[in-house]
């Protein structure tokens, strides 16, 4: 791609990122939803090819319903109270169309079926952006809407989005579909706990986008999609194999690595609130998605692929990309454990 178009590509998506963020007013906010997936389709669609073609297609029309969806609920609140203000938000129908639009947006089960389908056609890259930056709108504006909405629907759609997170992965070969029902279980724990303590949803999803990042550069420096391929890599490169494992273990929450901080914090809030049949059942659906972690690892680290393969095995893998981003991102997945302490005195 032409790096003029990139650059202005990538700051119309900071524009429409920022936009939202810095928006009160319902039509500002949904016209930075809109500069974000119109920049986000050209470089989905760059690839000329069917399945990225039919990816970007797909996400195109699910986030224009959204929009349309969020627009004609503002439109409706505006109408019956007299402000497109976010802050007021009074009429139940229109709170709960906006909510079912944002959920929609950043993939909450059960509006997650095209997420999969759509992180799978792009490539590791583009699917980071679509992973984590294009999460930040939709979810700034949960955030900040957040006490209009009825708390029974936000705890259903955390809950619900652990579990399909969680079985979603069980029975996946391709690395993006397990990534993308990850996100889908990770935006789950973002939910559950809005209602309780906002600041604790904040540094879910700062943790979260650390170790994704870790994971799909990971992914793209050995060139690896598929379960199959990632048996071959711990011949080529065994250290890289060996921190991909513990981000992945970061991932599914284990200790003593980053991933365990936001359960941990979170689990102890709901605890705190009374909650300890939701905590319960939000633990054991993080199970579910440990297992699917565990397999990966296992697949990684522990078996010898069954392929044979014709030519000769690269003792290093060959890249022309910059792993500075890799080993920062990676170093933060693993190590921030910690300084749990402090965050607790930041964030409590």
């Amino acid at each position: 791609m032409n790096p003029y178009v990139l650059a202005t590509l990538l700051s119309s998506l900071g524009l429409g990122t920022t936009l939202t963020f810095a928006s009160s007013h319902w039509l500002l906010a949904w016209m930075g939803l809109e500069i974000n997936t119109l920049a986000i389709v050209p470089l989905m669609a760059q690839h000329h090819h069917p399945r990225a073609v039919e990816a970007t297609t797909k996400y195109f029309l699910t986030q224009a319903t959204a929009a349309a969806v969020i627009l004609f609920a503002s439109t409706t609140n505006a109408w019956i109270t007299g402000e497109w203000d976010m802050t007021n938000m009074s009429d139940p129908v229109a709170t709960a169309m906006i909510l079912a639009a944002l959920a929609l947006k950043i993939g909450l089960a059960p509006m997650h079926f095209w997420m999969p389908e759509v992180l799978q056609g792009l490539d590791l890259l583009t699917g980071l952006i679509l992973s984590t930056w294009q999460k930040l709108a939709p979810l700034a504006l949960i955030i900040q809407t957040a006490q209009t909405f009825n708390p029974l629907l936000l705890t259903a759609l955390g809950l619900m989005s652990t579990l399909v997170g969680g079985w979603g992965g069980l029975n996946q070969t391709q690395l993006r579909k397990v990534l993308a029902y990850s996100s889908i279980a990770h935006m789950g724990w973002m939910m559950i706990v809005l209602q309780y303590a906002p600041q604790l949803t904040l540094l879910a999803l700062l943790m979260y986008i650390l170790m994704t990042s870790a994971a799909f550069l990971t992914l793209k420096l050995s060139y690896t999609t598929k379960i199959g391929t990632l048996a071959t890599t711990w011949s080529k490169s065994p250290l890289l194999t060996a921190t991909a494992a513990l981000v992945l273990l970061s991932l599914g929450g284990l200790p003593p690595l980053t991933g365990f901080m936001p359960k941990w914090m979170i689990l102890q809030e709901l605890a705190n609130q009374g909650l300890p049949l939701t905590a319960t059942l939000m633990a054991l659906a993080a199970l579910i998605s440990l297992y699917f972690y565990l397999r990966l690892c296992y697949a990684m680290t522990l078996t010898i692929s069954p392929n044979t393969v014709t030519s000769s095995t690269p003792w290093r893998t060959q890249t022309t990309q910059a792993s500075i981003p890799l080993a920062l991102s990676t170093v933060m997945a693993l190590g921030l454990l910690p300084i749990t302490p402090t965050v607790m005195m930041l964030v409590i």
